[in-house]
């Protein structure tokens, strides 16, 4: 038997964690694996791909990046705009389709965000034996506890948000950390309770200005002269809209960022406090997994090649909590999962006295 597997969406630290796991786990059923170059396009002429044997995995599990390249952009885009869902075209359905049969795959591992699964979840229901895998730094699958990528994201922005604290208090000033995240706060408030920031601004809590003056205020009063501050991308103010880099570009989602920039310049305008911004950018998707995410790859590699071998096609791997499992793909796309209001994270910002800008 032979199968493939392909990566899309944006990159993320363990991406070549889950291709080992899965070529590995292939390989003691007699299977041979696939890679698929670019994303989903390497299967359509001129095909790329590489084989995936025992030589091409070594140092795989502590490698950043894919080693198979990774596409959002192009034909295979399924979501535009601020998370629309587009349908792709029949006629590259059908090539796709039979792209695969040339190269003589018998099922597809997916491994990608919603906007990937989706497309995964199209190809489905076109009859190719496809599986996903989730993958996002965002951690916004609601049919999973969670995506791997995600821990080592909120580490890098854990570890700037204790560089900046030093910086921030030698020079009494007022530091706003861009991350990223999309429409979830999830990296947001990880990192913000972890890194000790004094306020959280997430998508989930639009924000008043008078309140994050107001947080910088109480902190002067007490002596503390600085405030770190960490946005999440897709913050955004009462009644304001996202913020947005670039113009929107035909087949592809909006592209968030700059929230920080406008966040600093409205609090030194207020406060008379000298403001810096420093946005993460895609430090959040490099460098090597943490020993968490390589563990949650090699689980989620494992179970997706029992899924082929059952035959459990138009299912996505999830986490669960307590084990891993799989849940139908046309359940886990399309569906954020939004850091909760009630929940104990916001809560324990609350208890903290960290002002989440409301």
């Amino acid at each position: 038997m032979k199968i493939g597997i392909v990566t899309g969406g944006g990159d993320c630290p363990g991406l070549n964690a889950v291709i080992r796991a899965v070529a590995k786990t292939a390989t003691k059923r007699g299977w041979e694996t696939l890679g698929i170059i670019g994303g989903y396009q390497g299967l359509l002429p001129p095909q790329n791909y590489r084989v995936l044997d025992y030589k091409a995995l070594d140092g795989l599990l502590v490698r950043g990046g894919t080693i198979l390249g990774t596409a959002n952009r192009g034909q295979f885009s399924a979501k535009v705009g601020h998370g629309e869902t587009r349908q792709l075209p029949q006629e590259l359905l059908d090539e796709t389709k039979r792209g695969m049969e040339r190269l003589g795959i018998s099922a597809l591992v997916s491994v990608g965000g919603d906007g990937s699964l989706t497309i995964a979840q199209q190809m489905h229901e076109h009859g190719i034996p496809i599986v996903g895998v989730p993958k996002t730094i965002d951690n916004d699958l609601a049919a999973t506890t969670i995506t791997f990528g995600f821990d080592s994201a909120v580490a890098c922005a854990t570890d700037a948000l204790d560089r900046l604290h030093t910086t921030a208090e030698s020079h009494n000033r007022v530091l706003v950390l861009e991350v990223m995240g999309r429409y979830a706060g999830w990296i947001a408030i990880y990192a913000g309770i972890a890194g000790g920031a004094d306020v959280i601004l997430i998508p989930e809590i639009p924000f008043r200005y008078e309140s994050i003056c107001a947080a910088i205020a109480a902190r002067e009063k007490l002596g503390k002269h600085f405030t770190l501050v960490i946005a999440a991308e897709g913050a955004k103010p009462e009644g304001g809209d996202f913020v947005t880099s670039g113009a929107q570009q035909q087949n592809r989602e909006a592209r968030l960022g700059g929230i920080s920039t406008v966040v600093a310049e409205e609090i030194e305008k207020r406060t008379g406090k000298e403001t810096r911004v420093v946005v993460l950018g895609h430090l959040q998707r490099g460098g090597s997994p943490t020993n968490m995410d390589r563990t949650l790859c090699t689980l989620f590699g494992a179970k997706a090649v029992d899924l082929i071998a059952e035959g459990r096609f138009g299912q996505m791997v999830a986490h669960t909590g307590k084990s891993v499992e799989s849940v139908p793909l046309a359940e886990a796309i399309g569906q954020l999962r939004t850091v909760p209001l009630d929940g104990g994270y916001v809560h324990a910002a609350r208890a903290l006295g960290i002002s989440l800008g409301d």
